[in-house]
């Protein structure tokens, strides 16, 4: 009866977790079709394999569809889901469709709050170095494949479990891991942390009853739950009483971690030397919870040590955009990452701190949802006083209703009042490379993060600078690509499409030159400024500290420094007094909401 599916549309398959699984697809053979709201580098990509991909949504684009794959960001009302229900076209949330792919092979599945793009990551690279082959569906790009999906030849496939809307309660692996469990995506479960949990409890007994779930022991989240589960349960962490445990954890200059891998799971075996390729104590944490899936699957030490010590890392997790110049003529480094949780952040904080040492370090960060920035507002505020200097935008509401005094601007005068750093208010987004580059000083780290499509992102300023990956460029889950029938597809052959895509760019590059001010794209949005716009805000910087102010630009107005008195000063304007009237109403109600 499944074959009878023939054509599959994707409503919003630029997203993350749409497609992989919608690459997938099409790899089996599969005639997949899709559109999303705006264009991008995933469209393109998917348009590039010959999937037919549409920008803004139309009921004619879902002509010929037997069946409509949906994720919890499409809203009922979207017209090509009301003309497949009219239509009786079935509507198959994408859950459900990953969770048919799962029923193809054996599953393994990384759940938790926070890590789990880079878990699902290791865990693809380990399989791939030892031979096995994975298909895997990861939500973001794994560098070493270029993409966030694959289709292997293996038994295998892993998948990141998404607890955010309860989907992951579709899922059938027969191996699972949950990394933490934090207070996050609580809409979803009624502000109820007790709800929460047994959602992950639920997710766990979802497998059969010879599988095994591998949970942080660490996590107090994961540890209320332990009681309950009636799996087999394989711990793991920093703590004595973990069967797969670190010890001698040393952070190395450059960003990588080394450790002793102690495992105890029933079996003493002997300990295992990782260097593991990040940064940060929580990637440790990850990479136990992947040597603990390893010695389930009962791998040998050799593949599994390799793929840590050449992991590439995963996009918009830690990802190095190298070293860029400042107006003063210094160079400063610049880290892209996706976090937008205090707990995310207060990690990535301290994985920079032990690889940078003693340098300075700027935080760029746009809040993600305004119920979020309302849940989590001291645990903001605390975890960006850690930094130097912070940098921050507007919230991304996410399709949300503004709430009062949670927003950017009263982070923002938390953070002075706080008194331990004087924070950089930006208007829109598209701001911040200029704010960036009047802020930046030489030696300085900035790590630009966010979660939304609008977030600071380098790799959303521009096409034209690609991270550095080229430290480990033979990497496992790039060498064994395979064809939907099972043949090698060949390293040859990734390589030649690598490299037409950057001799693409490096065209592209030649016939436009960078300039500050957005450029509409096709469908009407506005593009933020390239990465070279950063460069360039740089130089432009450099020369009006030489000759004088000139023209600050469109973008420097929007960028603001909060005074002593609270209000918010901007140079060369009067004071809007309607604005100061409203800023001190907000601060007002803002303290009346601390007290």
């Amino acid at each position: 009866m499944k074959h009878a599916v023939k054509h599959i549309h994707f409503v919003g398959i630029g997203g993350a977790g749409m497609s992989g699984i919608a690459e997938i697809l099409h790899n089996l053979g599969y005639r997949v079709s899709g559109s999303d709201q705006s264009d991008g580098a995933t469209t393109r990509r998917l348009a590039s394999l010959g999937i037919r991909v549409a920008i803004g949504h139309d009921a004619a684009h879902i002509a010929g569809a037997e069946a409509v794959v949906t994720s919890t960001a499409v809203k009922g009302d979207n017209p090509e889901v009301i003309a497949a229900r009219s239509r009786r076209v079935p509507v198959v949330p994408r859950a459900v469709m990953l969770a048919e792919l799962m029923r193809l092979k054996q599953g393994i599945a990384i759940a938790g709050t926070h890590g789990k793009t880079t878990t699902t990551s290791l865990v693809a690279s380990v399989l791939a170095e030892a031979g096995l082959d994975p298909t895997f569906v990861i939500g973001g790009r794994l560098n070493s494949a270029g993409a966030n999906s694959r289709l292997g030849a293996g038994d295998y496939i892993v998948v990141e479990a998404d607890e955010s809307d309860a989907s992951f309660l579709n899922l059938l692996p027969v191996l699972s891991v949950v990394t933490n469990i934090d207070a996050d995506h609580m809409d979803t479960y009624g502000h109820d942390l007790g709800r929460l949990k047994h959602a992950f409890l639920e997710f766990l007994h979802r497998m059969p009853f010879y599988g095994a779930a591998i949970i942080c022991g660490d996590d107090p989240g994961v540890r209320s739950i332990i009681p309950m589960i009636s799996r087999p349960v394989v711990s793991y962490g920093f703590g004595e009483d973990a069967q797969i445990r670190a010890v001698d954890v040393l952070a190395l200059p450059g960003g990588q971690m080394r450790f002793t891998a102690q495992r105890r799971n029933g079996v003493v075996m002997p300990d295992l030397p990782i260097t593991l390729n990040l940064p940060g104590r929580h990637n440790v944490l990850n990479a136990l919870a992947v040597i603990a899936v390893a010695a389930e699957l009962e791998l040998p030490d050799a593949p599994v040590q390799k793929a840590l010590a050449a992991f590439d890392g995963v996009g918009r997790r830690f990802q190095r955009y190298g070293e860029l110049p400042t107006p003063a003529g210094g160079r400063f480094t610049l880290i892209d990452d996706y976090g937008h949780h205090p707990v995310e952040m207060a990690a990535v904080i301290a994985a920079a701190r032990g690889a940078f040492p003693g340098r300075r370090l700027v935080i760029a960060f746009q809040p993600h949802r305004y119920t979020r920035t309302r849940d989590c507002f001291e645990d903001f505020v605390k975890v960006m006083g850690g930094a130097d200097a912070v940098l921050l935008g507007e919230v991304y509401a996410a399709g949300e209703a503004p709430i009062v005094a949670a927003d950017g601007r009263a982070l923002a005068r938390a953070l002075r009042v706080g008194g331990k750093l004087e924070p950089v208010f930006v208007d829109e987004i598209a701001a911040m490379p200029q704010a960036i580059a009047d802020n930046v000083q030489d030696g300085d780290v900035v790590i630009t993060m966010g979660r939304a499509r609008s977030a600071p992102c380098p790799a959303r300023w521009s096409n034209c600078w690609e991270p550095t990956h080229e430290r480990h460029p033979r990497s496992p889950v790039l060498r064994q690509g395979r064809r939907a029938d099972g043949r090698h597809l060949g390293r040859t052959r990734h390589l030649a499409d690598v490299r037409r895509r950057r001799a693409e760019g490096a065209a592209g590059r030649r016939r436009r030159r960078p300039r500050l001010r957005s450029e509409g794209s096709r469908t009407g949005r506005a593009a933020a400024p390239g990465l070279p716009a950063l460069l360039h805000c740089a130089a432009r910087s450099a020369r009006r500290g030489r000759h004088g102010a000139g023209r600050a630009g469109a973008a420097a107005h929007s960028v603001h420094r909060f005074g002593r008195d609270g209000e918010r000063h901007r140079d060369g304007q009067d004071h809007d007094q309607a604005r100061v009237a409203r800023r001190r109403a907000a601060d007002a109600t803002l303290r009346a909401a601390r007290a």
